[in-house]
C-alpha cells in the first residue's frame, strides 16, 4: 500500500493544470482554465480546471476529481498506478512500506529482467534477415516494428543464458521466459531436469502494462511449427484475463476515436496500425473477460469486436457478448464485425485498405441485433416449440443486463420476435447498475439524503473552501448522520493538514474510505466550480450562517438536557448559570426576551 501522507505530499507537489495540459490543451479563463472535455464529445468548452482548488470539473458530463483522478480516467490506470505515474513525473519515489517488501522487490526484479530480455530480442531482430524479411512481407515497416517493440528470439535452446548470469536460478523461472524439462529415469541413471528458453525461432511481441512496462511476450513462428503463437504463462506480473495487447500504444487513438476495436491476434493489431487504424487491441490467447470489457468501456463509449467469420470467430464473439452484458451501461455501445471466413483483420486491411475496413466497422452488428439473430438461428422460429426454445435461451441473458434502457428494449425485441407480449417474459430483473466502473464522464451516484441538513450544506461549502474547514468546531456536527460524520472528518483532516489545503488533497484523503461516498455526493450536488472564483468571498458569509445554525442547535440540545435534569434531580448552581446563559443566547438569536425557571414544575 502507498502511505496516505505520501499521496498528500504528491498532490501538494504537482500542479493539476500542468498535469492536464500535457494531454488536453487548456486556455486561461479568469481564475480558471477551460477546454473541451476529454471524456465526452463537445464543441463548447465546459471542462474547468481550478489551480487554487487543484480540481477539475466538467459541467457537461459531470466528470470531476483531482490530478490522480484525471490520470486514472484519462489513461485508464488503477489508483496505485496513477499515483506512480504522477510520482515519476514529479521525480518522487513511491514508498510502499506498508505492503510486503519482499513482494515489491520481487516485482521490481521481474520487471528489470523483462526489460533486459526485450532489449536482447530487439537487438537480435536486427541480426536476423529471415525475421526482417518475414515482417516486410507482412507489410510491417521499421517504424511500426519499433513502436510495438518487435523482436526476435533466436532458434537456440539457451540463447538467454548469454543475457542472464543467473539463468539457472528460481528467479529466472518466475519470468516465464524459461522452462524446466521433466526429470527422466529413476535411481542413479536418472537425468536431471534441463532448463531451456520458452521462446525459440519466433518473432517476439512484447506485452505492456498500462505504464509501459514489459510484463510478458507473445511469439510467432515464421515457418512451420506449432503452436503458431506462443504466449508467456501467467506470472506475478502477467494475468491474461486482465491484459490486452497494444492497449498502451492505442490509448490516445482510442480516446480520439471514442472507439476501440478488439481483434484476436498480435499481427492484426500491428497490421491495422500499419494501415492507420491505431485504436485496436487484442486478447492474449484467451477468451474475452468482463475485466477486459470493463477496462475498455472506461476508455471509450464504443467497443467493436472484430473476429473471423468462421465458426471459431462466431464462438469467440458470442463469449464476448455474454461477458459484456453485466458490465454494459446505457450510453455505451458494443458491436460485432464479422469478416469473410477466409479473412482476418490483418489480411483484410492489407488487401482492401483502411477505407474498406472502416466502412465495414460502420456496418458492425449492435449487440442487441447479434443476440437476437444468433439465438434465432439456433432453432426453428416457424414452430411454437422453436420460439419457446428461443425465449428460454434468451431469458438468462436478459437477466444479466443491468443497463435499464437496454434491458427494456431488448426484452421488447425478444418478445416481438417470439410473437409474445413483453409481460409474457416475466418480471424484468431489478436494476442493479453496472458491476464495473461507471461510464467515463458520468456523474457519480448520489448518496440518498433524508433532508438537506445544516451539516450537508456546510460540507458542500467547505469543499469549495477547504482552507476554512480547520476553523470550524468539529463538535458542532452530529456524528449520527453520514453528512455529520463526514463533516467532522473533514474538519479534523483540515486541522492536521494546516493552511493551504486544496480540494484535490481532500478528495484523495477520502477516496475509498468510510466517508468517500458522502463526500463524492456532496461534490456532485454542490457548486464546486460554479461561477467565477471571486465568488468565494460570499462563501465565508454562508459558512458563518451555517456555523451559527449548528451552534444554536447545540445550545438548544444542551438547554433541553438541563431542563430534563431540573425536573428530576435538580441542577447545581453551575448548571443553573449555564442554563441562564443558554436561555439568553437563544432568546437573543430569536429576538425574544429571556425568562422562565428551569426548575419550575409543570403542575
Amino acid at each position: 500500500m502507498i502511505p496516505q501522507d505520501f499521496i498528500q505530499t504528491l498532490l501538494a507537489r504537482v500542479d493539476i493544470v500542468e498535469v492536464i495540459d500535457r494531454h488536453v490543451r487548456l486556455k486561461k479563463a479568469g481564475a480558471h482554465y477551460k477546454a473541451c472535455c476529454p471524456f465526452h464529445n463537445e464543441k463548447t468548452p465546459s471542462f474547468n480546471v481550478s489551480p487554487s482548488r487543484q480540481f477539475y470539473h466538467c459541467f457537461g458530463c459531470g466528470a470531476h476529481g483531482n490530478a490522480i483522478g484525471f490520470v486514472m480516467e484519462y489513461a485508464g490506470l488503477s489508483y496505485p498506478d496513477a499515483i506512480r505515474e504522477l510520482a515519476q513525473q514529479a521525480g518522487l519515489e513511491v514508498p510502499e512500506t506498508r505492503g510486503d517488501p519482499a513482494r515489491a522487490a520481487q516485482a521490481k526484479g521481474l520487471l528489470e529482467r523483462m526489460m533486459e530480455s526485450l532489449a536482447y530480442y530487439r537487438a537480435q531482430l536486427k541480426q536476423s534477415p529471415a525475421a526482417i524479411d518475414y515482417l516486410k512481407r507482412r507489410g510491417v515497416s521499421g517504424e511500426i516494428a519499433a513502436r510495438y517493440g518487435l523482436g526476435w528470439a533466436p532458434d537456440a535452446w539457451q540463447s538467454l543464458q548469454s543475457v542472464f548470469a543467473d539463468y539457472e536460478t528460481p528467479a529466472m523461472k518466475e519470468t516465464g521466459l524459461v522452462i524446466d524439462s521433466e526429470p527422466e529415469g529413476e535411481g542413479a541413471a536418472a537425468r536431471k531436469s534441463r532448463r531451456y528458453d520458452r521462446f525459440r525461432g519466433r518473432v517476439m511481441f512484447p506485452i505492456l502494462d498500462a505504464r509501459g512496462n514489459v510484463i510478458g511476450f507473445g511469439g510467432r513462428v515464421i515457418g512451420e511449427g506449432e503452436p503458431k503463437y506462443l504466449n508467456s504463462p501467467e506470472t506475478p506480473l502477467f494475468e491474461k484475463g486482465r491484459e490486452l495487447y497494444g492497449l498502451y500504444q492505442a490509448r490516445r487513438a482510442i480516446r480520439d476515436a471514442n472507439r476501440v476495436i478488439v481483434v484476436e491476434g498480435y499481427m492484426d493489431v500491428v497490421a491495422l496500425a500499419q494501415s492507420g487504424v491505431e485504436n485496436a487491441v487484442a486478447t492474449l490467447g484467451t477468451a474475452t473477460t468482463p475485466l477486459h470489457v470493463g477496462k475498455l468501456l472506461k476508455l471509450a463509449d464504443e467497443v467493436v469486436f472484430c473476429f473471423d467469420g468462421d465458426a471459431a470467430g462466431r464462438k469467440a464473439a458470442w463469449r464476448a457478448l455474454e461477458v459484456s452484458l453485466p458490465v454494459l451501461a446505457d450510453g455505451k455501445r458494443i458491436a460485432f464485425l464479422f469478416l469473410p471466413a477466409e479473412d482476418d483483420p490483418d489480411t483484410f486491411v492489407r488487401r482492401e485498405g483502411r477505407e474498406a475496413f472502416e466502412k465495414a466497422l460502420g456496418e458492425a452488428k449492435p449487440l442487441s441485433q447479434f443476440l437476437v439473430s444468433e439465438l434465432a438461428s439456433r432453432t426453428d422460429m416457424a414452430s411454437a416449440e422453436g420460439r419457446a426454445r428461443f425465449v428460454a435461451e434468451a431469458k438468462p441473458l436478459l437477466a444479466q443486463i443491468v443497463a435499464p434502457a437496454l434491458g427494456t428494449l431488448l426484452r421488447r425485441q425478444v418478445a416481438e420476435r417470439a410473437g409474445l407480449d413483453p409481460a409474457d417474459l416475466g418480471p424484468a430483473p431489478a436494476a442493479a447498475g453496472p458491476v464495473s466502473t461507471p461510464r467515463r464522464g458520468a456523474p457519480p451516484p448520489r448518496v440518498p439524503r433524508r433532508t438537506v441538513s445544516a451539516e450537508a450544506q456546510l460540507l458542500e461549502r467547505l469543499l469549495r473552501r477547504p482552507d476554512l474547514a480547520g476553523s470550524v468546531d468539529p463538535d458542532l456536527a452530529s456524528p449520527d448522520t453520514p453528512e455529520g460524520a463526514a463533516l467532522q472528518a473533514l474538519v479534523l483532516f483540515a486541522r492536521e493538514s494546516g493552511a493551504g489545503i486544496t480540494l484535490g488533497q481532500v478528495t484523495a484523503h477520502f477516496e475509498g474510505g468510510d466517508h468517500g461516498a458522502v463526500v463524492e455526493a456532496a461534490l456532485a450536488g454542490g457548486r464546486i466550480l460554479d461561477g467565477p472564483e471571486g465568488a468565494d468571498i460570499d462563501i465565508a458569509a454562508e459558512l458563518a450562517g451555517l456555523v451559527e445554525r449548528l451552534h444554536l442547535r447545540r445550545d438548544e440540545r444542551r438547554k433541553a438536557e438541563l431542563e430534563a435534569r431540573a425536573l428530576g434531580e435538580g441542577l447545581t448552581p453551575a448548571e443553573r448559570e449555564e442554563w441562564a446563559n443558554l436561555q439568553a443566547r437563544l432568546a437573543a438569536a430569536k429576538g425574544a426576551s429571556p425568562g422562565g425557571d428551569p426548575e419550575a414544575k409543570p403542575w
